[in-house]
């Protein structure tokens, strides 16, 4: 069976949960981990990290962890593992090609979009925000540029309009382990060659500020299914966030009713509420009051007074 260098945590969007599963397949299936790379984070954001997964997998098998600053300063490590190929999975850095050379058959990229739509580091985040029909997975051979490469195979996956950003994640994770599984003998064989991605269909999405989810009065006058989008989209991180009643809150679940009203102010029925939109209504389901637990909309109106304004 041959032997693999694993780059990357398997977090394939921010703020999402990952059991590493694309390691634990490859391992079951046989594959010789030589190493596990993860991109080392900066000293500030590190200290808020939780726990890799991917390291307490790769520990569970004695497989070692590196975690460089620059993937220059293990150059000789990974060309002294003679392993024939990489797989990668959510690095988060751009792999020089001299680290690419390393490997006789390459590299081979999951990437969590159907390529050429949605090169960047926020695939998943970015089809929930577009309200993209369809998204998918992409068997990459990786190149020097971001998600340039050619595709050796590609897998579908239909959208219903209400996916949360871990259930997709979650969704296009197992897709992509197994389209691995399936298509790596091949593809270290050679008899799986890669296509070249259409250049005249390429799109790019830039990566998310801390800020992307800050709603503020101007941001209601747009269609309340786009904050909805924004809702699930940004869950975990960076996460939506607005005032309601001179009280900071994070929405965290959200539905739309059609209704008018002056965009940014308060809705009321039925024991529920939200917040009148273009055309429509974001009723909050589910939120997080400033210094509280997350509660139901019903129960912030039980606790919180809200003055309607018109």
């Amino acid at each position: 069976m041959s032997k693999l260098v694993f780059f990357g945590n398997e977090r394939i969007a921010t703020g999402v949960e990952t059991t590493a599963p694309t390691l634990q397949a490859l391992i079951a299936a046989g594959y010789e981990i030589a190493a596990v790379v993860v991109a080392q984070e900066p000293a500030a954001k590190s200290r808020k990290s939780r726990p890799l997964e991917v390291a307490a997998v790769a520990e569970a098998h004695a497989i070692p962890v590196l975690s460089p600053t620059k993937l220059s300063e293990i150059t000789d490590s990974l060309q002294s593992y003679g392993a024939d190929a990489g797989v990668l999975v959510a690095f988060g850095k751009l792999v020089p090609q001299s680290v690419i050379d390393l490997f006789q058959k390459g590299i081979v990229n999951i990437h969590p979009s159907l390529l050429p739509a949605h090169r960047g580091s926020i695939p998943i985040e970015a089809a929930l925000l577009a309200g993209d029909p369809e998204t998918g997975v992409s068997l990459m051979q990786l190149v020097r540029e971001m998600d340039a490469g050619p595709t050796y195979v590609q897998a579908t996956v239909a959208l219903r309009g209400d996916e949360t950003k871990q259930e997709l994640a979650d969704n296009l994770l197992t897709l992509g382990k197994d389209l691995l599984l399936k298509n790596l003998p091949a593809i270290l064989d050679g008899s799986l060659a890669p296509t070249p991605q259409p250049e005249a269909t390429v799109s790019y999405d830039q990566r998310l500020a801390k800020d992307a989810g800050l709603l503020v009065h101007d941001s209601w006058d747009r269609p309340a299914y786009e904050i909805e989008r924004m809702v699930r989209a940004l869950a975990g991180w960076p996460r939506v966030k607005t005032v309601v009643a001179g009280i900071d809150i994070i929405i965290t679940q959200a539905h739309t009713v059609t209704t008018d009203g002056l965009p940014g102010t308060i809705w009321l029925a039925d024991g529920c509420f939200g917040i009148h939109a273009k055309d429509s209504v974001l009723v909050i389901d589910r939120l997080i009051p400033a210094g509280k637990k997350e509660m139901s909309g019903s129960d912030f109106l039980r606790g919180y007074p809200i003055i309607v304004t018109t």
